[in-house]
């Protein structure tokens, strides 16, 4: 039971500091850096998976990473880059937050209700797929519209 509370803290923690970096992000220009960089830094935790405790199934990994991308489409939908004195911006969504805080307690909810059913590990390793599925999508679409409005620079 402490470790679901532990890991719950941890993932509020996150998602608060997830809120600040995009608010302070959305005073200076895009860049594709900024935008690819994120999944790549997380690509590093793949490695867990060298460990046996936090390996799961092909179905199971399959599974989480479309809940992710699934999630991924509420990310997507509210975030908008504008053109401003000659450079690309995020737009901050005042829904952001909250899809964020909604995004998380359904997550625990999950947590909750398969933690029980699956070892620690394995759910560590789950949820770690979800959440990568839902950076790298979102992260992928921000890339293609960032993508878009960089052509209309150009012209």
């Amino acid at each position: 039971m402490f470790w679901i509370i532990a890991s719950t803290v941890v993932a509020a923690f996150m998602a608060i500091t997830m809120i600040f970096v995009r608010l302070k992000a959305a005073k200076k220009p895009a860049s594709v850096k900024k935008i690819i960089l994120p999944p790549l830094f997380m690509s590093t935790g793949a490695l867990m998976f060298v460990f046996p405790e936090f390996r799961v199934g092909w179905y199971q990994v399959l599974e989480a990473f479309s809940v992710g991308i699934i999630f991924s489409v509420f990310l997507i939908k509210t975030s908008k880059f504008e053109i401003r004195d000659n450079d690309i911006y995020l737009i901050p969504s005042k829904s952001f937050v909250f899809i964020l805080f909604g995004l998380l307690a359904i997550r625990i909810i999950m947590k909750l209700m398969i933690g029980g059913t699956i070892s620690l590990g394995e759910t560590s390793g789950m949820f770690f797929l979800l959440a990568f599925g839902m950076i790298l999508t979102w992260r992928l679409a921000m890339l293609y519209k960032y993508k878009k409005l960089e052509k209309q620079l150009q012209y």
